[in-house]
């Protein structure tokens, strides 16, 4: 069975670690295997991938990208970046893909380096990551970069980040540095965050005003699925702006990732709640390791026709591989 994986990163020398990832890597139990497999898109990376049987990765650098940049600095940072994860291609076109890093502080960089990227260098969407200094898209000012992407038809993954300062004394201050850390990121705040992102790009009708533009989360759909029925129930009857119920862009242009989980009670509800048609395989490598993805997919008490589809079907449709 062709397996493909989309939410699997890596860092170029461009885009120097923050701080805040440069901590948590240095607390994480796998710290030294994690940043080292960052930087391998080669032998190593070829090595893991057969080892689980995943014949593509489409490849994005890790959080944060060129986001948070100043507008001189992340404009030619990002497009470095992405000529760097084009030569890598390159050279293993039957391996790799690629989503672009975006200058996200000047929304028509962003917009222009999107078509670039798509374009000229054959990458298939982009990933956002978090909010774009306080501001979510669905912010008028980023109106050009989504109707660029849906005029060009590449998705935007939209991945969490580090929370803004104003959040994380409130949320997660009076822990332990580790423990606020942990907890503001994967261990439960970034989920809660790129959740609220989606919703809101729902509610405030981007969907709607761009109807052909297609959104993916990754995390098994950040909590979305085991959530959905109420926040239908609460939200569609007060969007009475919208084409149709919250819920069913779900069904329209929003597709949702495996990355980082690898047990089947959450895969479970999220194909009870979503469907397979809307379920794309990922490992969130390095910082998830590719072999228990791999069984969980393998061992899911599921029909071969869904087998198939999250595993290369939805990606191959979504991302034209």
């Amino acid at each position: 069975m062709k397996l493909i994986a989309i939410e699997e990163h890596f860092s170029h020398p461009t885009l120097q670690t923050p701080k805040e990832l440069a901590t948590m890597l240095r607390e994480h139990p796998q710290s030294a295997r994690i940043q080292n497999k960052l930087t391998d898109v080669g032998e190593g990376r070829l090595a893991d991938m057969d080892a689980a049987g995943i014949d593509i990765q489409v490849l994005s650098h890790t959080v944060p990208g060129a986001d948070p940049l100043e507008p001189s600095q992340a404009v030619p940072s990002a497009r470095a970046a992405n000529d760097g994860l084009a030569q890598i291609i390159m050279v293993h076109p039957d391996r790799f893909a690629g989503f672009a890093t975006l200058p996200m502080r000047d929304p028509n960089a962003a917009a222009a380096e999107l078509k670039r990227a798509v374009s000229e260098l054959g990458f298939r969407g982009a990933m956002v990551n978090g909010l774009i200094q306080g501001r979510f898209l669905d912010d008028p000012v980023f109106a050009p970069l989504l109707e660029q992407a849906e005029e060009l038809g590449a998705p935007i993954y939209l991945h969490p980040s580090f929370p803004p300062e104003s959040v994380a004394k409130i949320y997660f201050g009076g822990l332990a540095p580790v423990l606020a850390k942990n907890l503001a990121t994967a261990g439960w705040g970034w989920h809660c965050e790129a959740a609220l992102h989606l919703l809101r790009l729902i509610l405030t009708g981007i969907f709607d005003r761009f109807p052909r533009l297609q959104m993916i989360i990754g995390h098994m759909g950040e909590m979305i699925p085991f959530a959905l029925a109420r926040i239908d129930t609460v939200l569609t009857p007060v969007a009475i702006h919208l084409r149709q119920p919250v819920a069913e862009y779900f069904q329209t242009n929003i597709f949702l990732t495996t990355s980082g989980y690898t047990t089947f009670a959450p895969l479970q509800c999220t194909l009870s709640v979503i469907g397979a048609h809307r379920v794309i395989f990922s490992v969130d490598y390095p910082y998830t390791s590719n072999q228990p993805a791999r069984a969980l997919l393998d061992s899911a008490p599921i029909s071969l026709t869904d087998r198939e589809k999250i595993a290369h079907g939805n990606a191959e449709h979504l991302l034209r591989l």
